[in-house]
């Protein structure tokens, strides 16, 4: 007699499903890295010492992270890039970015500003959302934040990208990678901070942000624009 006829049906049809789940999540898995049918991205290479009235300073540091968490961010992104820049009235833009080719995963969620600041010692606000213009593409949807940690108060603008798209964290973010995964997708992206240092609230100026943007968008050679700012 067939061992199965000694196995309650409901056994079966559960056994059955798993092994149907199991066979569909390693057919859906995503397998192909978006990374691999572009140039390669180097933003140290493609971000110049200089543009616009914009030009490197070697005197103001960009917050970054702990040792421990710059050794697992490192494991995670292809590169991390961190430069200031200062332009002829003293004003200075801190930039920030880190680039992985792999964006599949919430892992990466550990270089955002409300999870890097705070973990450096900084107090966190939220100031709301922005749209920054550049000639001859959509606006730029990005997030505004407030930073201050003893006399240090330091505004932040930043947004994240998933292959061409500029998008923000959170939601909007999961739903988009499903999107790739979907489709057996691996797509690349990176986050893009910068940060300026105020010395009270009422001076916060997040238009100078919005220049520095702008001048930094027509620095990036053309193929590149819509991997740093969306299309």
């Amino acid at each position: 007699m067939s061992t199965l006829k000694h196995i309650p049906r409901v056994l079966i049809l559960a056994a059955a499903i798993m092994v149907a789940g199991a066979a569909g999540s390693v057919a859906l898995k995503p397998t192909h890295m978006t990374a691999d049918d572009r140039p390669a991205l180097k933003v140290a290479e493609l971000l110049p010492l200089q543009f616009g009235d914009w030009r490197t300073d070697e005197h103001t540091a960009v917050v970054t992270p702990d040792p421990t968490l710059t050794a697992k961010l490192d494991a995670l992104y292809s590169e991390t890039f961190n430069r200031t820049y200062v332009n002829s009235q003293g004003d200075r833009i801190m930039l920030s970015i880190a680039y992985g080719r792999n964006q599949n995963s919430q892992s990466t969620a550990a270089h955002r500003p409300e999870f890097c600041y705070v973990a450096q010692g900084f107090n966190i606000q939220h100031e709301g959302f922005s749209n920054v213009s550049f000639p001859g593409r959509a606006p730029l949807k990005v997030a505004r934040l407030l930073a201050d940690r003893d006399s240090r108060i330091e505004p932040i603008t930043y947004w994240v990208t998933l292959d061409d798209k500029a998008i923000m964290p959170g939601m909007e973010r999961k739903l988009t990678q499903l999107q790739y995964g979907l489709r057996g997708l691996i797509a690349d992206g990176m986050l893009v901070r910068v940060s300026s240092l105020v010395g009270n609230r009422q001076q916060l100026n997040y238009a100078l942000h919005d220049r520095f943007l702008a001048d930094m968008e027509g620095a990036i050679p053309g193929g590149f624009k819509t991997r740093f700012f969306g299309s």
